[in-house]
């Protein structure tokens, strides 16, 4: 039966995720889409719950609640106004790394400071809940269940419509009221009960005093742990099978968290029947082990298929589960079995405590240290056999020889049935042709992302970034087998345009064949800015770019694109960039105004900006948004298309009367065999200023606040086919330069999702 405490503390849950999902957001936009950033927002948020989980059960210590609920709900107030209160803080850190050189640590300290307010006072929570619990006669496991429950509605309805629909800012303001009513109604309920005294433990369910709590904290250690290990690593895998956008990343998480409520509402039933925790936890073990041969697999069941939105994400749902729920409903027993027997504020703090803290260690240790050493399928093997360790441990005796040999089977069958990932195989998704890997030159796992460089089918080199084809080079290089002549010119085009560009900036560096186009038209100093380190190592493989990181004008520098414009000394002639595909996740940074308008400022008064706009892979309404906000900040801007891949790139100039197209300055300062001849590079101007707010006029301004690129139907829309999305593009684009009538079957203000 729902209850009052349930209802409550499910919906409490949905606001707490929904909350760490905005957090996460904002702390990339201030730190980076690095791994460092995304370690760090992760250590500052469960290390507050931490945090505020010990504190709450060292003052509770001595004292009895007699409103537990009221102070459940009480909790939820600072929980709303330092939610709300982070995006101004945030900006404030935004503007002292920005200003003061060498800040970056301190922002990262402060960042961490401020992320970590919050969830202190949602960490307090938990031993608070094991009152109400207590005060109820109710299950903490399953309020606990029911808290995660929510927190996987959360990830959905945040992904899917809070954000979507009001933005970062309105959404705060929105989870923030929410928070409210929820601490309004909790305090209203508990005033109705006149109780003061908490009634006795249900006879069913024996506390274990706190001496005997050392056996507890070793559980939930091992399973916090093994939990993260295996989340990082099995995301790896979905994401190179899926796609890494926003929506992905939610019905992922949502899956996890679901596997985990099921197993809080089930393990008080198991545990009134008497059962033993030990056989569970080792089957957990057991079923890590014997998943993960199924999800090294999934790009085989994904096939890189594209289809109508909604199938697609209920095909991720379906698969997500079928792989991950079963070894993560298991292992989800743990905790909530666990603190099922620990009723005391004190122990409950601990436990959470040490649950918490572990699972950042496991995420810590997968992404720096077993997924580089050792690939996401071996770190896999590890949890399991650590997860299957621990259930050996506190199994009895006369069990262990058989579960023993049971773990080393479900061993060899995992490694048995191990695809050869990294050594003869790697996940793509590509279907069969052309572009299909068939050899491995190298493959590395980071803490980022998966990254490997690889010959095809039809005699092309591929750097494939966690399974998307990031970049190609044909082999041999010739015209007719280039399909990445965009990328050459994303580098020739804005340095022609500028009549002496002597500094130049490439974000996103790839295989390098942009940084060598800039290179090739003569500037005396060129930055090129990667997040992903090893994409530098894996320059060697394209002899395409022409050994450019050897040159003495040539930095390399590994940081995030928009935090390095942020810091970046002004002075730039030519800032270029191609960075992932614009509805990846986390895109939405690198195509916001406010980046455009930062970039802007670190430009020469003559200098000029370059910016890719893929049409094969940007849906119609994503393009003209990026369009419409690239003119916002560039009004002197044209659209450039490749002749020959047919791929946009946005042109803008500092200065308002720079005559883009008309005069290429570049020509007559070098003499390069470049593969276009100048007619068709002033062919190739398709769209001026005034063509280009035509095309941009049906957009919206993408902003940090909206993340219009990463989250709503514009994102859904990029999972449709190539050939549609390419053809929406190409038909508006000729219908605003008049190449094409009003008869034509296309209309711009059709439904996104059809």
């Amino acid at each position: 039966m729902i209850s009052w405490p349930h209802l409550l503390i499910g919906v409490a849950g949905a606001l707490a995720l929904a909350w760490q999902v905005i957090w996460q957001i904002r702390a990339a936009l201030t730190l980076g889409a690095s791994a460092w950033g995304a370690a760090l927002t992760l250590a500052a948020t469960m290390g507050g719950m931490s945090i505020g989980a010990a504190a709450a059960g060292f003052l509770m210590r001595n004292r009895t609640l007699t409103r537990p609920l009221c102070a459940y709900g009480a909790l939820q107030i600072p929980v709303a106004a330092c939610g709300w209160l982070l995006a101004p803080a945030i900006q404030g850190i935004e503007r002292l790394d920005a200003r003061w050189e060498g800040a970056f640590a301190l922002s990262g300290a402060l960042l961490f400071s401020v992320l970590a307010a919050p969830a202190a006072a949602m960490g307090a929570t938990f031993p608070v809940m094991g009152l109400v619990a207590r005060a109820r006669r109710l299950s903490l496991a399953s309020l606990y269940g029911i808290n995660t429950l929510g927190a996987s509605a959360g990830a959905l309805l945040s992904a899917f419509l809070l954000i979507p629909s009001l933005g970062l800012r309105r959404a705060s303001v929105a989870i923030a009221i929410l928070n409210l009513v929820i601490a309004a109604l909790a305090m209203l309920a508990d005033h109705s009960r006149s109780t003061t005294t908490l009634p006795e433990e249900p006879q069913s369910l024996p506390s274990v005093p706190e001496r005997g709590i050392g056996r507890s904290l070793f559980v939930v250690c091992v399973t916090g742990f093994a939990l993260f290990v295996i989340e990082v690593a099995w995301f790896r895998s979905l994401i190179a099978s899926f796609k890494a956008s926003a929506d992905a990343f939610a019905v992922m998480l949502a899956c996890v968290l679901l596997a985990l409520g099921a197993a809080g509402t089930v393990a008080p039933r198991l545990r009134r029947s008497r059962a033993a925790l030990a056989p569970y936890l080792f089957l957990a073990g057991v079923l890590i082990l014997l998943a993960t041969p199924l999800i090294e697999r999934f790009d085989y069941l994904t096939g890189g298929r594209r289809e109508m939105p909604i199938f697609l994400i209920g095909r991720w749902f379906a698969l997500t589960l079928l792989g991950m729920g079963a070894p993560i409903f298991f292992l989800g027993l743990a905790f909530p079995w666990i603190v099922e027997g620990h009723r005391a504020p004190r122990p409950l703090a601990w436990l959470y405590s040490a649950n918490t803290l572990a699972a950042v260690a496991g995420a810590l240790t997968a992404g720096w240290v077993l997924l580089p050493a050792i690939g996401w399928v071996r770190a896999s093997w590890t949890a399991g056999l650590l997860v299957a360790g621990a259930g050996l441990t506190i199994s009895p005796r006369d069990a262990l020889a058989r579960r023993a040999v049971e773990i080393l089977l479900a061993l060899v069958v995992a490694v048995g049935f191990e695809s050869g990932l990294g050594r003869t195989r790697v996940q793509s998704g590509l279907p069969p042709g052309p572009f299909r890997p068939v050899r491995i030159l190298r493959a590395v796992d980071g803490p980022d992302a998966t990254i490997a460089a690889v010959e095809t089918e039809g005699g092309f080199r591929l750097l494939l970034i966690n399974g998307f084809m990031a970049s190609v080079q044909a082999e041999p290089a010739t015209p007719e087998r280039d399909p990445t002549n965009y990328m050459r010119w994303m580098g020739h085009l804005p340095m022609l345009l500028h009549p002496h560009p002597r500094r130049a900036l490439v974000i996103c560096f790839g295989i390098g064949l942009t940084a060598r186009a800039v290179l090739q038209e003569g500037p005396e100093y060129l930055e090129v800015v990667d997040i992903e380190p090893r994409v530098f190592d894996l320059a060697d493989f394209f002899p395409a770019n022409g050994g450019v990181l050897r040159d003495p004008r040539v930095r390399a520098v590994v940081a995030d694109g928009r935090a390095f414009i942020r810091r970046a000394s002004p002075g730039y002639d030519v800032i270029t960039l191609e960075p992932m595909p614009p509805n990846f996740a986390g895109m939405n940074a690198l195509y916001s105004r406010e980046f455009y308008e930062a970039a802007r400022e670190k430009l020469t008064e003559d200098g000029i900006m370059a910016q890719w706009l893929p049409f094969h892979l940007t849906p119609l309404r994503s393009a003209v948004s990026i369009a419409r906000t690239f003119q916002s900040v560039f009004p002197c801007s044209a659209l450039w298309v490749d002749p020959l891949s047919g791929t946009g790139i946005l042109i803008g100039a500092r200065k308002a009367d720079t005559p883009l197209g008309h005069d290429l300055p570049g020509l007559q300062r070098t003499v390069l065999e470049r593969n276009l001849t100048e007619s068709q590079i002033r062919a190739a101007f398709r769209l001026d200023e005034t063509g280009l707010a035509r095309y941009a006029a049906p957009g919206r301004v993408i902003t940090d606040d909206n993340q219009l690129l990463s989250y709503g139907a514009e994102v859904h829309a990029a999972h449709r086919p190539i050939p549609r999305i390419r053809r929406e593009n190409i038909v508006w684009l000729k219908k605003v330069a008049g190449e094409v009538s009003d008869a034509d079957d296309f209309r711009v203000d059709s439904d996104p999702n059809k």
